[in-house]
């Protein structure tokens, strides 16, 4: 089949690669029909990665048709059109059970570097590393999908193939800031980035009550994407002091709740990357997260803030005295997708939530590095590049 491969720092190709097959019980093969570029890629498309090899295959936000399951898949069957959520899990360990999938203790393919990096093996991702618990991912023809009975919803007849392929991944992200940041009614909540996530967590505030939402950013043309699909107010960091504006639009105390969706892919400087993390040396500068900075100071006082971006390894210059000094509470996770999707969809259907807006750029797989050039230096507009693997 074809498959969007990695061939070195920035730099991509479309590869014959063998088809997927079953390997245990709960698979199931997906054929793909929506895969969408994620800021989460960008890290691993330069190259920060030790683990990603030449030939590995990209992409974690995907929609397809099933078109063989295993033995043990219950809920599927062949010719079910399913979004499936970006974080693989068992569903079944103490961890899914709380809820938490992304932290799963089965999910992963591999889990000795992501313990020894971070203290603890978590779940695992498609079109991520196999060392790093990653499964080959989603801009290829066709994808084996582990857990699908856990990570594989029906999509409903009434939503579109361009709205259901982000509740793979945006969507949830943004629910979850939103929800995990306890946003309630009545709330100033502002949120950095104006990207897929950021405008879908600006939509999931609003759903929540929230009084007023305030978006951040420097690309005119996604914030006025953010004003005319999430409602949200909208704010140019290079031309505004966001701080002080931020107070004057929460009565002078600052947004109740404050969620980063930046992350590494544009929020200031090189993280040190996984190899650094093992070996101690930082050959260029660590990851200076101007975002998650401007959020903690902005925050008012008792507030939470909740970090939607990806990070990987160091970050340096963090407010942690701001944190602790303002009593705020401080949290962040990697979006438990099998949580909220079946509800997500439920209202696509209902059109409650609106998404394909955000597949600016539809495209043939053949023209996958094309897109990601579009998607990396947001050119032309570029939200989220979608692609397209059965033409």
């Amino acid at each position: 089949m074809r498959a969007l491969c990695w061939e070195g720092a920035n730099s991509l190709a479309v590869r014959q690669v063998p088809d997927p097959e079953l390997r245990n019980a709960h698979d199931m093969i997906v054929r793909v029909r929506r895969s969408a570029t994620c800021g989460a890629d960008l890290p691993l498309l330069d190259g920060r990665s030790p683990f990603l090899a030449a030939g590995d295959v990209l992409g974690h936000e995907f929609l397809g048709e099933v078109t063989e399951v295993g033995p043990q898949v219950r809920r599927h069957r062949v010719g079910d059109r399913v979004v499936v959520c970006a974080a693989v899990a068992c569903g079944s360990c103490w961890y899914c059970r709380q809820g938490l999938h992304s932290c799963c203790d089965n999910g992963g393919a591999s889990t000795a570097v992501t313990e020894a990096a971070w203290g603890q093996p978590t779940g695992g991702c498609f079109g991520h590393p196999r060392a790093t618990g990653g499964f080959a991912g989603s801009h290829a023809e066709y994808v084996r999908v582990p857990y699908a009975d856990v990570g594989a919803f029906t999509v409903p007849e009434t939503v579109s193939d361009d709205r259901a392929v982000f509740a793979s991944d945006a969507a949830p992200a943004g629910w979850m800031g939103a929800e995990l940041g306890e946003v309630g009614p009545g709330d100033v909540v502002a949120v950095w980035g104006a990207g897929a996530v950021g405008q879908l967590t600006a939509q999931a505030a609003t759903l929540l009550g929230a009084d007023r939402v305030i978006v951040i950013d420097r690309h005119p043309d996604r914030l006025r994407m953010a004003e005319a699909h999430a409602g949200a107010e909208t704010l140019n960091f290079e031309l505004t002091d966001v701080p002080a504006e931020l107070r004057e639009r929460s009565g002078g105390r600052g947004p109740d709740v404050c969620v980063e969706a930046v992350g590494a892919a544009d929020g200031g400087g090189r993280p040190a990357s996984l190899a650094e993390r093992f070996t101690g040396r930082r050959d260029g500068p660590v990851e200076d997260p101007l975002a998650v900075r401007e959020a903690v100071h902005a925050c008012r006082k008792g507030g939470t803030v909740f970090v939607s971006g990806t990070f990987t390894g160091f970050v340096d210059t963090f407010p942690l005295g701001a944190v602790m000094n303002k009593g705020l509470t401080l949290r962040s996770a990697r979006q438990h997708g099998q949580r909220w999707i079946p509800m997500l969809l439920d209202r696509m259907a209902r059109d409650e939530l609106r998404t394909e807006h955000l597949a600016t750029h539809r495209l043939p797989l053949e023209q996958g590095p094309a897109g990601y050039a579009l998607f990396r230096d947001r050119a032309d507009g570029c939200v989220r590049a979608v692609f397209t693997p059965q033409g």
